[in-house]
């Protein structure tokens, strides 16, 4: 007979292993061309091209451009990141540059050859 824990293991180290090849989308809403705007794009470009490579799509959106996708999101401040997929969803509001927390809020694995921590 065998053994139901054994089984759970299976399917969470499975599960794992998906994320650690899935496809991740992302929205990032942002405040025009602020110097919070500018500096939160760049520390999630630096952050995704580092531990997501090719594995990511983003999409920023200037609040001030598109308040139809602003309200439809729900965002009430900017910048403010969104994993859209995998689900479920996660958000993420400030400038992005405490990397293992963001990390560890949107559910991505760090590269662990380096340490990325500011």
């Amino acid at each position: 007979m065998a053994n139901p824990h054994d089984e759970t293991l299976r399917k969470y180290e499975q599960r794992l292993a998906e994320l650690d090849s899935a496809r991740y989308l992302f929205t990032l809403f942002v405040a025009g061309a602020s110097d919070l705007s500018r500096r939160a794009i760049a520390n999630i470009l630096e952050l995704f091209e580092y531990n997501l490579s090719g594995r990511y799509d983003l999409e920023v959106v200037d609040v001030y451009r598109d308040r139809a996708a602003t309200t439809a999101s729900n965002v009430l401040a900017a910048p403010t990141l969104i994993r859209e997929s995998p689900l479920p969803k996660r958000r993420l509001v400030g400038d992005l540059s405490d990397t293992a927390r963001v990390l560890r809020v949107l559910g991505v694995s760090e590269r662990a050859t380096v340490s990325r921590s500011r």
